[in-house]
């Protein structure tokens, strides 16, 4: 493949991915990034005059439960289970030096 702007997009893009291609790979993937960015300027064409922006195409909405204070399980039970403890809390062994 001849050293062009596309071959050039290609390196760059590779090496900040960090990936090893061949030059058949290259070549496919150069065609494939060439087809993506045609469509990325086709969609500049659209009139989107009136249209909000938007972060979602449909409409999101909050499916959690509302936040209600309720009585929680007994420490003394938690504690139980443990391995070990003090003073209230769970020791864990460090596993960070």
């Amino acid at each position: 493949m001849p050293e062009d702007t596309n071959r050039i997009n290609i390196d760059h893009v590779a090496h900040l991915a960090r990936l090893e291609l061949t030059d058949a790979e290259k070549t496919k993937f150069a065609a494939q990034l060439k087809d993506m960015l045609a469509y990325v300027a086709k969609l500049s064409e659209v009139d989107v005059t009136g249209v909000e922006p938007t972060a979602h195409a449909v409409p999101l909405t909050n499916v959690l439960r509302p936040d209600e204070s309720r009585p929680s399980i007994d420490p003394a039970l938690v504690l139980k289970n443990a391995p070990e403890s003090a003073r209230g809390l769970i020791i864990m062994p460090k596993i960070v030096e």
